[in-house]
């Protein structure tokens, strides 16, 4: 149960460097729909934030996160101020954080379902954050092909790519829906 209680602490470290550096990446940019999204991101992620702590307050938890997790935060952090990574490394770290938040979120509500039914009500609004993230991923795998083909190649990338962005959002929406359902 402490180690649960631990990765939910984590998990709302996470959230929050999450917004954090959504927030950097969007004055870092100056393309208006890669800002767009990405504000978009944020208000969801800190909806999301709201729901991991409503988890955390179901199961009464007052731990808080490793200190492992809170040096890795600080690290990234650091990056994301730096000036050794590119705009499309940092985009690449926000993207890794998000699958790491997803994985994290997905593993905590499965060991909740394996423990019992107490506990998976608890971690319940963390369906909502996973599939979130999920398509948040989308969203940023997308914006790393604009993003990288500029930098790498100095042109414009086929505007299609929003297209199939897009496309998987909406069949993971579609798969949430039926899931919830």
């Amino acid at each position: 149960m402490t180690t649960l209680e631990t990765k939910l602490a984590d998990l709302k470290l996470f959230q929050n460097v999450l917004i954090e550096n959504a927030q950097k990446l969007v004055a870092a940019t100056d393309d208006s729909k890669i800002r767009e999204r990405l504000e978009k991101m944020m208000s969801s992620d800190r909806e999301n934030l709201n729901s991991i702590e409503e988890a955390i307050s179901k199961l009464g938890s007052t731990a808080e996160p490793r200190d492992i997790t809170q040096k890795h935060a600080e690290k990234v952090g650091q990056m994301m101020d730096g000036s050794e990574l590119s705009l499309y490394d940092k985009f690449f770290q926000l993207e890794l954080l998000k699958h790491q938040q997803t994985m994290t979120g997905l593993v905590i509500h499965k060991v909740a379902q394996s423990l019992d039914d107490k506990l998976q009500d608890a971690v319940e609004p963390l369906n909502k954050v996973n599939f979130e993230n999920r398509a948040h991923q989308e969203i940023l795998k997308g914006i790393l092909y604009f993003v990288g083909t500029r930098e790498m190649a100095g042109k414009e990338p086929d505007m299609g790519i929003w297209g199939s962005v897009e496309q998987g959002i909406a069949a993971l929406k579609g798969a949430v829906g039926s899931a919830t359902s």
